[in-house]
């Protein structure tokens, strides 16, 4: 079994179960994305408690300039989410240099999967039921200590997991079909995350939901481990240079500095577009009538239906950038999912502006062409980084898979801790029926830094017959 686990060759069935893993972390991810904000400060015209304060601030005037005498509860909540998620970001490339380090008979990434997964569940749960139903501070400080252990756990559970993607495919070919399966279950988890927590919400309730979604949670990271564990526990002999040297030798790969603010933006901009759905439907679809629900009374559904038609979106996209990513490239693909998505995401400002078509019909043209683009940019990033690795293990003679991908989540998490704040900015130009300028101005913003990242991606230059590079004896010295 040794021999047969340390060869190339992985069974289908690794790779699947392997590929499983990517339902459960969306269950949480895109459910805590999309009902998190609404559910501490939801819009002022929303006829629900708002769990957070609003902080009297000392009155500062410098010059022109007059500072705010208060925070916002929504602004409050985006500072906290910033700040909260600068702080939790910085273990990402220590959590990645342990496991590259570890040695035990589970290999170096499964101990902190095993041990881990069960407090991230539960935390989850947790960040939805606040010790009190009204604003308090209580409440800010337990979602600012149940935050960071949520955070926390979900990086032990889950970034040990990610760095097994070079050890678990090998080939090319191997890493676009685990790629294309990771989307598809992580579509299936993006629908019970965003589409079926809507409908769970109206049923029993946000702390009904959440307990329900960490059970899903839970049980599937587990059977996804159970299901590759021969082969994960096999992973490459612990690395062995320092830590100071591994962040040096990692950030001076040119290839994953081009790939990094691709990767950071689009992250920001789906961050704000997930978290702009409720409110969307809140302010700009309160009008609207279809199939016997209303806009204003139905929240969850409308909600529901728009995530489940961008996941039909993305499903449809597998098709297109699957096999542009095996005949064009990895990188084309993804240079082309970012051009789409800037593009389609412009025109969401002027959804319902188009005279005599239905705003629901013009909702659903724009939400799903702007869902096609989305295989691309969430299929590729995890493969381009294992290129990545096996790139810098031929030009440094050792396997870093943690430090990637540790560095990776440390940048992308302190950049992305800003879309909340961001966001709740945007909202401040109107985030009412009556006033949705701010909400319309999201999808724009989000274009922006698309462009941006496209701009920095044009500079990798990496081809995909990279193969992977076992680190040689010498690189242990």
């Amino acid at each position: 079994m040794a021999n047969d686990a340390a060869s190339t060759w992985r069974p289908f069935r690794v790779r699947f179960a392997y590929s499983a893993g990517n339902l459960p972390g969306q269950v949480i991810s895109q459910a805590f994305a999309l009902w998190l904000i609404f559910f501490y400060a939801p819009p002022d015209d929303e006829d629900a408690p708002t769990f957070l304060p609003t902080l009297g601030l000392p009155d500062l005037d410098v010059g022109l300039f007059a500072f705010p005498d208060e925070l916002a509860p929504r602004v409050l909540l985006g500072l906290t989410l910033t700040i909260a998620g600068i702080i939790e970001a910085f273990d990402d490339p220590i959590l990645g240099y342990l496991t590259d380090r570890t040695k035990s008979r589970w290999g170096r990434r499964i101990p902190y999967v095993v041990l881990a997964t069960p407090w991230w569940a539960f935390l989850f749960f947790l960040l939805f039921v606040p010790p009190f139903g009204d604003e308090s501070i209580a409440n800010l400080l337990w979602l600012i200590v149940v935050l960071e252990g949520f955070w926390l756990a979900g990086n032990v559970a889950g970034a040990p997991l990610e760095a097994l993607m070079p050890h678990i495919a090998k080939s090319h070919e191997d890493r676009v079909s685990v790629a294309a399966m990771q989307l598809i279950f992580g579509i299936l988890g993006a629908f019970l995350g965003l589409a079926v927590s809507g409908l769970l919400i109206d049923w029993v309730g946000f702390a009904g939901m959440a307990g329900i979604l960490a059970v899903v949670g839970f049980v599937g990271r587990y059977a996804s481990l159970a299901g590759c564990w021969d082969y994960a526990r096999t992973d490459d002999e612990p690395s062995t240079p320092g830590l100071v040297r591994s962040v040096r030798e990692t950030l001076s790969n040119p290839h994953f500095i081009a790939f990094l603010p691709g990767f950071i933006f689009f992250r920001i901009a789906q961050i704000m577009i997930t978290a702009w759905i409720p409110f969307y439907v809140a302010a700009v679809l309160g009008d609207v009538e279809a199939f016997g629900f209303s806009g204003s009374e139905d929240e969850g559904v409308f909600t529901s239906a728009m995530t489940a038609l961008i996941i039909v979106g993305i499903m449809a996209g597998i098709v297109i950038f699957a096999p542009l990513a095996r005949r064009a490239g990895k990188a084309r693909a993804f240079r082309v999912s970012m051009l789409w998505g800037a593009a389609t995401l412009f025109l969401l400002f002027f959804v319902g502006f188009v005279p005599g078509v239905p705003k629901l019909a013009q909702t659903a043209a724009v939400v799903l062409f702007a869902a096609f683009p989305m295989a691309g940019v969430f299929m590729l990033p995890n493969i381009l980084i294992a290129d990545i690795v096996d790139h810098d293990a031929e030009r440094t003679s050792t396997r870093r898979e943690g430090m990637f991908y540790g560095t990776q989540n440390l940048l992308e998490k302190s950049a992305s801790a800003f879309a909340p704040l961001i966001f709740a900015l945007v909202l401040l130009a109107g985030d009412s029926a009556d006033d949705p300028l701010g909400i319309r101005l999201v999808g724009p913003v989000g274009g922006v830094l698309l462009l941006v990242g496209w701009f920095s991606f044009r500079r990798y230059a990496l081809y995909d017959d990279v193969r992977d590079a076992e680190p040689s004896e010498a690189a242990s010295t």
